[in-house]
């Protein structure tokens, strides 16, 4: 058999997406799978032992209509690929209008989505399969798994963790302890002020690493200073920008305990069951929060009740209340508890 995964972006989801994975290569071991990914993510999956075959799409290219022939000539090579290799089952886990179309140009007797797929791209499904909203999106997932005979025996994330990539982190950070801190988020809205972490780092007696993408430097840097001035002993290190996936992985993977806003890396970090603290505020932690963090001991999710939240805003909102009501102390707490548990 083979089956075809569209599930390009985002990090968070795509981390969502690899009990799919397992349980289809459990099923159909046999199998051929091949996953069509977002070139900023291959790394999350390159090489996986699970999969066949990558089909990299560089969605940041199609914005620039600057670069409208570049874009033109990956699309023509895009539709050539699909169609170069028939497919058992197309499975859509994107259910946006590009990963609809490219379902949709795709060889395969089976193309098979959510039946409230958003911009349309159920219209390119000849099997619908209807979701609960309400469900967290592991579990949408596995509704379409369940839908083409797969049986979930149980849901594992099948992260690999790059050896290489390992020894990279050790040179790095130095440290054979630490507590690893992710302080910004796409969403400006889903962002702790800084400084509160700045006093949260202050008072941990552990090394503490910083960590985020390349635009997060300065903000890792001025938490770092507000935490100096409160205490000018602690340990700490700003590593923004200076990981790729694999390396992230890896710094996750070796880290004491995990502090985050909702973002991709706590996926990760939930995934590789280490002992996690979120920060929720305009998101829903019952839909989009650590999975199964209720019955997990080691992982713990902050979220202020406000009357607003939640309210997925990505911007507008002019108070934060719902970051704002979530004391240093509160989260003190709770890192004391994980770090001593």
């Amino acid at each position: 058999m083979n089956i075809l995964i569209i599930k390009p972006s985002s990090l968070g989801d795509v981390v969502h997406a690899f009990p799919v994975l397992k349980a289809l290569r459990d099923q159909y071991p046999e199998s051929r799978i091949d996953w069509v990914i977002s070139r900023a993510l291959v790394d999350l999956i390159d090489n996986h032992p699970m999969i066949d075959d990558l089909i990299i799409i560089d969605k940041d290219l199609w914005k620039d209509i600057y670069r409208l022939p570049e874009t033109l000539k990956e699309i023509k090579a895009l539709i050539r690929r699909l169609r170069s290799r028939y497919y058992d089952i197309v499975i859509d886990l994107q259910g946006l209008l590009r990963s609809g179309i490219l379902s949709g140009i795709a060889k395969s007797r089976i193309k098979i989505g959510f039946a409230n797929a958003r911009e349309g791209s159920h219209l390119f499904y000849n099997k619908k399969i209807p979701t609960k909203n309400n469900l967290h999106a592991v579990d949408r997932y596995l509704e379409i798994v369940r839908a083409v005979g797969a049986e979930v025996k149980k849901v594992e994330f099948p992260i690999i963790i790059d050896k290489e990539a390992e020894s990279k982190i050790r040179d790095m950070v130095r440290r054979d302890t630490y507590v690893l801190i992710f302080p910004s988020a796409r969403w400006l809205t889903k962002r702790w002020p800084m400084e509160r972490f700045a006093s949260l780092i202050s008072g941990i007696e552990m090394s503490v690493v910083i960590s985020g993408s390349g635009t997060d430097q300065a903000l890792g840097d001025n938490i770092i200073k507000l935490a100096r001035e409160i205490n000018d002993s602690i340990d700490v290190i700003n590593l923004c920008g200076k990981t790729g996936l694999k390396e992230l992985i890896a710094l996750i993977n070796n880290a004491r305990l995990v502090i985050t806003n909702d973002s991709g890396p706590m996926h990760i970090s939930t995934s590789l069951n280490k002992p996690t603290l979120a920060l929720f505020g305009p998101t829903d932690p019952e839909n989009t929060g650590p999975y199964g963090w209720k019955e997990k001991r080691n992982i713990s999710v902050i979220s202020a009740r406000v009357d607003c939240s939640p309210c997925r805003k990505k911007k507008g909102c002019d108070h934060l209340s719902c970051m704002m009501e979530i004391s240093v102390d509160a989260v003190k707490r709770e890192v004391m508890h994980l770090l001593s548990s």
